[in-house]
């Protein structure tokens, strides 16, 4: 939890920061004055004043969002000398500048992180296929046994996580994909595969398209039993090997898994090794939801297997900068696109509210890239502030995508927007945010409780 909240706020104050910087630096640019740049909203924790531009800095106690507060004479009166630096006076080029700065930083800093992250490498599963089960999708394309997806539509896949992100990407462009393999002889061919409907939607997608990955075989050998679970009170051991279950034999850790996961809070006669001699047990699995599903869980890990047995399965890779470079892009372009088609989904009612995440789905994620390593949490920042610019655009009052409605809406009628415009606006904004704030919490809070 306090992983959670320290890389959640680490993200907030970074993503929010360099928005609000690019409202900052493009208005400077212009010659508008800045009165206030803040991190935060309420009491302010620490602040500082510039002394040639009298910029007050503010990093203040609420750390979910910030603003640049501008000269502007619908504010607050101007003095005579200093009304040709406040923002209303500005040409309608110049404020739509300052106003789209934001969403295009956030995008800006997306390209850089997942270039960043492909300058510093990562390391994850190799694709490979190890299971292909019958009338499946997958069968039906043709894949194999011992297949390593390549490609999924001319999008390079090293390892499962970017198969995935790939076949995310390839849904909302159509409902099959040409995936590239690498069969158990080592032939390249090329199947076509063809998507179960949203797959955004779907949190077994593998699953779904009847793929399992090639996995090594892992003894059924205890290596850890977490205090309080199920296998501590039923008596389990480090070091204990699983022998059977109810009489059925137990060969490796993946059997042990299906058969706790099928039995929730069923008693199941086990049979273990321990130091050379057999012992009989009982266990009780615990209930655990898994979405829609339930499943058992006892608390037990397995000994962890040697790097020799594993380096088989990993692959380890790094970008050069200028593969980085187009690599950041061309994903960023992807992710929008992607976050685009979503989001208008959801509007017209053509994809679930379930996509939608809260502050405690995101600090959550934050929590759990963060732990996985700098090239997760980049990409994890990326994927939040591409999202923070896409949703910036949106054409809602209060948001920027609805300052430059009333910008466009300025230049077609050649003078500004009445106030009792501008203040209906500003009601409806506020309460199309607020009804999204309780969406979004509501969905977190149905989440984390199962």
């Amino acid at each position: 939890m306090l992983m959670s909240i320290l890389a959640f706020v680490v993200a907030i104050v970074i993503l929010v920061g360099i928005h609000e910087w690019g409202h900052f630096w493009v208005a400077r640019r212009c010659g508008i004055k800045v009165l206030r740049f803040s991190i935060g909203f309420g009491r302010p924790l620490w602040r500082w004043r510039g002394r040639q531009d009298e910029t007050e800095y503010v990093i203040a106690a609420i750390p979910l969002g910030g603003y640049v507060s501008m000269l502007d004479e619908r504010e607050g009166p101007v003095a005579a000398h200093e009304r040709h630096r406040a923002f209303n006076r500005q040409s309608i080029p110049k404020r739509a500048a300052v106003v789209i700065a934001g969403p295009l930083v956030n995008l800006l800093f997306a390209v850089i992180a997942l270039a960043l992250a492909g300058l510093w490498g990562e390391t994850g599963l190799r694709p490979w296929v190890g299971q292909v089960v019958p009338d499946s999708p997958a069968m039906q394309a043709g894949m194999q046994v011992g297949d390593e997806i390549l490609a999924v539509n001319d999008t390079p896949t090293k390892t499962w996580r970017q198969v995935l992100q790939a076949l995310a990407v390839a849904s909302v462009q159509g409902g099959e994909v040409v995936v590239q393999v690498r069969d158990a002889q080592g032939r390249s061919d090329w199947r076509l595969w063809s998507l179960p409907g949203d797959i955004a939607e779907r949190t077994e997608l593998l699953h779904e398209l009847g793929l399992q990955p090639k996995q090594p075989v892992i003894p059924p050998l205890i290596g850890r039993v977490l205090a309080g679970g199920a296998a501590a009170q039923a008596g389990l051991q480090v070091g204990d090997r699983i022998v059977s279950a109810d009489g059925v034999a137990i060969t490796n850790w993946s059997d042990w898994v299906a058969t706790i996961r099928a039995r929730p809070d069923e008693m199941i006669r086990l049979v273990v090794e321990r130091s050379g001699l057999t012992e009989s047990l009982v266990l009780r699995p615990e209930v655990h939801h898994a979405g829609e599903r339930v499943i058992g869980r006892i608390g037990v890990l397995p000994q962890p297997l040697s790097d020799d047995i594993l380096a088989a399965y990993r692959v380890t890779y790094q970008l050069s900068p200028w593969q980085a470079l187009i690599t950041g892009v061309t994903q960023t372009r992807d992710m929008v696109v992607l976050t685009g088609q979503v989001i208008w989904r959801i509007l017209t009612g053509a994809a679930s509210v379930q996509h939608l995440s809260g502050p405690l789905s995101i600090a959550d994620a934050a929590g759990q890239s963060a732990q996985q390593g700098l090239t997760s949490f980049l990409k994890f920042l990326a994927m939040i502030s591409l999202s923070l610019g896409v949703l910036n655009l949106l054409p809602i009052p209060v948001l920027d995508g609805g300052h430059l409605v009333y910008l466009a809406l300025e230049a077609v009628r050649g003078s500004p927007l009445p106030d009792a415009w501008l203040a209906f606006g500003q009601r409806l904004g506020l309460a199309v945010l607020g009804s999204l704030m309780v969406l979004v919490f509501y969905l977190d809070i149905q989440r984390f409780s199962g």
